[in-house]
C-alpha cells in the first residue's frame, strides 16, 4: 500500500513539474537574432551592388537603408536587426564603397545624380514595392534619394534623411568637406586622405565621433569598411572626392527643385555633428516644408550612435 502512494506521489510531482515546464509564465520563448542575406545585385552593365537583405515571412513593410561615408552595409547591422523583427530591410553598399563596383570614373562620375540612377536601378531590379518602401538615407546617401525623388515621387511611401549637406552652403561643412568643393584644394585633400596610415585615421574617427556619445560600434563594420577600402583600383576616398567635385551642381539642382519634391520626407539631424552643422538641417526643412528633429547628444552618425532611436524613427514613418 505504502509503495502504491508513493508511486501515486511521485507521478503526481512528475505531472506538475511536466505543466510548469510547459507554462508559458515560467519558460519564456528564445527570441532568435534575424540573419542577413548578403548578396550581389547587378544594376547596370558597370555597377553590381553588393547588398544586405534582411526577409521576412510576413513584413509590415520593407526598409531601405542608405549609408555615408566612410561606411558600408554593414554600418546598419544593429539598427536593421532591430527592424527586421516587422520588416524586410535591405541596404547597399554605394559604387566605390564596401563590395561594390569601382568602375573608371570615365563610365561612373560618382556623383550623387549617379547614385540616383543606382538607386533606382536597385529598387526595380530587387522588385521592391514602393507603396510600402520607407527609405533611410544618411551624409553621401541622402541627396541622391531626394534627386530621384524630383523625378519619381512615387519612389517610396516615406523618406528620411538627414546630417548631410542639402544646399550649396560652404559655411555649414567642416573645413575639409569644405576644400574638397572645389579645386586645386580637393586634390590636396584626397592626396592627404589617401596617404599612407591616413585610412586608419579616418576609420578611428568615424567611429569615436568626438564630443559626442556613444555606443560599441560592431567590430564586423570596422573590419568589412577597412577590407573594402581600397580595390579595383580606386579608394573610397577617391570615390568620396568625385562626389564632392560635382556636389554643387547637384546640391543646386536639388534647391532649384524642390517644387516637384512630392514624397512625404522628414529630416533628422544629430546636435553635435561636428562635419555639417544642424543648420544646414533647418533651412532644409524650413524651405521644403518637411518636418525636422534634431537629436540631443549625438553627432554625425544617428544609426551608429543612437541605433534604437533610429529604428524607431524608422518605424514611425510606416
Amino acid at each position: 500500500m505504502n509503495l502504491v502512494k508513493t508511486g501515486a506521489l511521485s507521478l503526481s510531482v512528475a505531472l506538475l513539474a511536466l505543466m510548469g515546464a510547459a507554462s508559458p509564465t515560467l519558460a519564456q520563448p528564445q527570441v532568435q537574432e534575424a540573419k542577413p542575406e548578403i548578396g550581389y545585385l547587378k544594376v547596370s552593365r558597370d555597377i553590381t551592388l553588393r547588398t544586405m537583405v534582411y526577409h521576412h515571412p510576413h513584413p509590415a513593410g520593407i526598409v531601405l537603408l542608405l549609408h555615408g561615408f566612410p561606411e558600408t552595409v554593414y554600418a546598419w547591422t544593429p539598427v536593421a536587426q532591430n527592424l527586421a523583427r516587422d520588416y524586410e530591410v535591405h541596404a547597399i553598399d554605394w559604387p566605390g564603397y564596401g563590395q561594390s563596383s569601382r568602375p573608371p570614373v570615365e563610365k561612373f562620375s560618382y556623383s550623387a545624380k549617379d547614385d540616383a540612377v543606382v538607386l533606382g536601378d536597385y529598387i526595380k531590379k530587387a522588385h521592391i514595392d514602393k507603396s510600402k518602401l520607407v527609405i533611410y538615407g544618411t551624409d553621401v546617401g541622402a541627396l541622391p534619394v531626394l534627386l530621384l525623388a524630383i523625378d519619381q515621387p512615387n519612389i517610396a511611401k516615406k523618406i528620411i534623411v538627414g546630417d548631410f549637406a542639402p544646399f550649396n552652403r560652404p559655411q555649414y561643412l567642416w573645413d575639409n568637406l569644405r576644400l574638397l568643393k572645389t579645386k586645386p584644394s580637393a586634390d590636396k585633400v584626397r592626396d592627404t586622405m589617401n596617404s599612407p596610415g591616413y585610412r586608419d585615421a579616418i576609420l578611428k574617427n568615424a567611429a569615436s565621433f568626438t564630443r559626442a556619445s556613444v555606443s560599441e560600434i560592431p567590430q564586423a563594420f570596422k573590419d568589412d569598411n577597412a577590407k573594402g577600402w581600397d580595390h579595383d583600383g580606386m579608394t573610397t576616398v577617391d570615390a568620396f572626392y568625385y562626389y564632392y567635385i560635382n556636389f554643387a551642381r547637384d546640391e543646386d539642382y536639388l534647391e532649384a527643385n524642390l517644387n516637384k519634391l512630392r514624397t512625404p520626407i522628414r529630416v533628422i539631424w544629430g546636435e553635435k555633428d561636428l562635419y555639417i552643422n544642424k543648420d544646414a538641417g533647418v533651412e532644409f526643412s524650413d524651405k521644403a516644408h518637411v518636418p525636422l528633429e534634431v537629436i540631443p547628444g549625438v553627432g554625425h552618425y544617428p544609426h551608429l550612435q543612437a541605433p534604437e532611436k533610429t529604428a524607431e524613427d524608422i518605424r514611425a514613418a510606416f
